[in-house]
């Protein structure tokens, strides 16, 4: 697959949006083995830990840090760079923090990626496009059903609804400005990826059960959950990068097909609760103890959530390659090694990363 990916994308200008985020740090490794000319637009990293720094983001992409909201900015760095793809990842992605700052996600979220195809609609240049969404924007109803690509949009807290409204965004401007009948004319393909909940190494978001779970157990400090029987379609941050990058290449062959919603996410058995993500993590990492801390003033978080990946699996032949416990088993591996030897850790990733597409 590596060879595959390579050959389209070595020497193609990619813009990447929230390129020193976590997924986007991922994403940005990825492009830059691949032999990609990547200019990303994101906030400044966070912290010196965030993945983007430990591996030298900066020396291997050109970096635009703005916010999304910012439209003459965001227009200017795509117009000035002519790309060929656009993988659209920038966010406002914790669903906690959408209850704190609730008209900022929906800004951020839905005007954000409204900017983004604004400028899209100026660029006189064939050019593809993903734009990444969530597996939660879903009317979810709690049930074992595995919601589809067809299935209604909704969202009960701030984050999940303002990914449904993005997704209305997008429909609108595909049909409007990028329609399929008139691809001749605007030569634009865009497709959304619809990804499940994601670990990996390098991610230090507040309120997230990995990243809890590491730090509490490279402090040897017990690990306090919330929910521990949420369930969730976990899955290792490379399955949708690369899932991304998969539908970037189908999307450019025959952009009429795949201008469309996909979902990835891990096979229905490895959508698993809580507490037994937290039990592999403890395994993998050799030792760690736990307790359950729930309080009744704690926002609404989903309880299931299942993603149907059948249509990704089919037309794409894209399909997961790590279960649960593998993906459990690379993110503590991540971790343990940013703990004994951070110089090393962004060969570390690249390894990750090589070997999951080589697998």
């Amino acid at each position: 697959m590596f060879d595959e990916l390579k050959r389209i994308y070595q020497g193609k200008k990619v813009f990447l949006t929230g390129h020193t985020g976590f997924k986007g740090a991922w994403m940005l490794k990825t492009l830059n083995l691949l032999g990609a000319d990547v200019k990303g637009y994101a906030l400044a990293p966070q912290t010196e830990e965030d993945l983007y720094n430990l591996i030298n983001g900066s020396q291997i992409c050109e970096s635009v840090i703005a916010d999304l909201r910012e439209r003459e900015v965001l227009k200017k760095s795509i117009l000035d760079f002519q790309p060929d793809f656009i993988f659209h990842l920038a966010a406002q992605p914790l669903v906690r923090l959408s209850y704190e700052i609730p008209s900022e996600t929906f800004e951020v979220n839905a005007i954000g990626t409204a900017n983004v195809l604004d400028a899209v609609r100026l660029l006189e240049k064939p050019c593809t496009i993903v734009l990444v969404t969530t597996d939660k924007v879903y009317h979810n109803n709690e049930w074992e059903y595995p919601y589809r690509e067809n299935d209604r949009l909704g969202g009960y807290d701030p984050y999940s609804a303002s990914k449904a409204c993005t997704e209305l965004v997008i429909d609108s401007y595909r049909n409007s400005f990028f329609n399929v009948a008139k691809f001749d004319c605007h030569q634009k393909g865009i497709a959304v990826g619809r990804a499940g909940n994601v670990i990996g190494g390098g991610d230090w978001s507040k309120d997230r059960l990995i990243p809890d779970i590491a730090k509490a157990l490279s402090k040897n400090e017990e690990i306090i959950i919330r929910n521990p029987n949420s369930v969730r379609p976990w899955q290792h941050v490379l399955e949708p990068i690369v899932a991304y990058l998969l539908l970037g290449t189908r999307l450019l062959k025959d952009p009429l097909m795949f201008s469309d919603a996909f979902n990835f996410g891990p096979y229905t058995t490895d959508a698993l609760p809580v507490s037994e993500m937290l039990k592999l993590a403890i395994e993998s990492w050799g030792n760690g103890a736990y307790r359950v801390q729930q309080s009744e003033n704690q926002p609404h978080e989903a309880g299931l959530l299942k993603l149907d990946i059948s249509k990704a699996i089919k037309a794409l032949s894209w399909k997961p390659k790590l279960n649960a416990n593998n993906a459990v088993q690379q993110t503590i591996s991540w971790y343990r090694v940013f703990e004994s030897d951070r110089t090393g850790i962004n060969a570390f990733t690249e390894k990750q990363i090589l070997d999951y597409i080589n697998a």
